[in-house]
Order: C-alpha cells, then structure tokens, then sequence
C-alpha cells in the first residue's frame, strides 16, 4: 500500500470516526446582523456549520462525477431546487419533516456513492431536487435577526456551488481509485445519515 493511499485511507478513517462526536450541528447567531455585507457573510458560513449540509453537499458532487458525463446537471437542479425551498421557508410555509429529509439526503447519496448507482439523468436531478428543497427551507428557515434576504441566499448558494464543485473535484480524481475506498466514503455517509435519522 502505497503512502498516498495509507493517508487517504486514515483521513476518511479519522472523519468518519468523528463524525457521530459531531451530531447536528445547530446554526446559532449570538447577535443581530445588520447590513447586505453581513448578511452575505452568514450566508456563505451557513452550510459551512452544518456538517449536515456540507457532506450532503459535497457528496452530491462526488456521486454526480462517479457515475454522469454531465456531471453539473444534478447540483445545478439542487441549486435551483435549494433557492425554491429557501424562499419557502423565508416565507414561513412549512414543509415536513425537513430535519429527518436533511438527513435522508446523507443516507440516500452516500448509499448511491457506494455502490456507484447511475441513474437517468432526469431521475439525478429530481432526486437532487426534492433533498434540495428541504436544505433550502431549514437555511431560509434559519434566516439570522436582522439580516436581509436577499444577500444571505446568494452567500448560502455559493457555498453551495463551491462545496458541489469541491465534490465533483474529489469524485473525479476518485473515478479510477480502488471500489473498497469509495464504499467507505459513500458508506460512511450513508452512516451519519442513519445516525440522524435514528437521533
């Protein structure tokens, strides 16, 4: 086993152990933000804070470069899906159960990571659409005191952006390593998705 490879191993190994230590994050904001610059910047940090949304995220990414040729069609759907749930929930209407589809999101995509599941195009980007609607309304759900719309959904949709290209990097660069490692990343995944659904 070559040295890259002992790394790789013992980082996924490391954060998939660390993970439960995590739990569910909450997105708490100690004070009122005033001003469109603030509001960006919550924005942004927002899905960075919740391990939740950054691995589901990132792993939408990774299973869209495994198994697509066009590997932007499915975040492009989440994106667009993301912003119609966030304006739900800036709205205030409800959408069920959104914490337990957050986390079916993580145990759904880390189940397909695994097994390099590849589906119609169409049937990724619904998929990724209805998970995006419930990430959308919890962040525009979590909208901080003070802050204005506007810019915090263009903070949260390009770190969204940002993380699904961080994943389609990673599963590109993954495309030809070994099956056991990506059935430990896609399984780990689907593992904290199943340790939320069941907290």
């Amino acid at each position: 086993m070559s040295t890259v490879v002992r790394l790789r191993t013992s980082g996924l190994m490391a954060l998939f152990v660390a993970l439960p230590l995590w739990g569910h994050p909450g997105h708490d904001h100690a004070a009122p933000l005033v001003g469109a610059g603030a509001s960006l910047v919550a924005g942004v940090l927002h899905p960075l804070t919740g391990v939740d949304h950054l691995f589901a995220m990132v792993a939408l990414g990774v299973w869209s470069a495994l198994t697509t040729r066009r590997v932007w069609l499915a975040p492009l759907g989440f994106a667009v899906m993301l912003m119609v749930g966030a304006v739900l929930g800036l709205v205030g209407v409800p959408l069920p159960a959104i914490e337990p589809m957050i986390a079916a999101s993580l145990f759904v995509l880390g189940l397909l990571i695994a097994v390099r599941a590849r589906l119609p195009e169409m049937a990724g980007i619904i998929v990724a659409g209805v998970f995006a609607m419930f990430h959308g309304a919890a962040h525009g759900g979590e909208l901080p005191a003070g802050a204005s719309a506007l810019p915090y959904m263009v903070g949260f949709l390009l770190s969204t952006v940002a993380l699904h290209g961080a994943g389609i990097g990673a599963g590109l660069a993954m495309r030809h390593a070994r099956i056991w490692l990506i059935r430990l990343l896609g399984g780990g995944v689907a593992l904290y998705g199943a340790f939320l659904l069941s907290t």
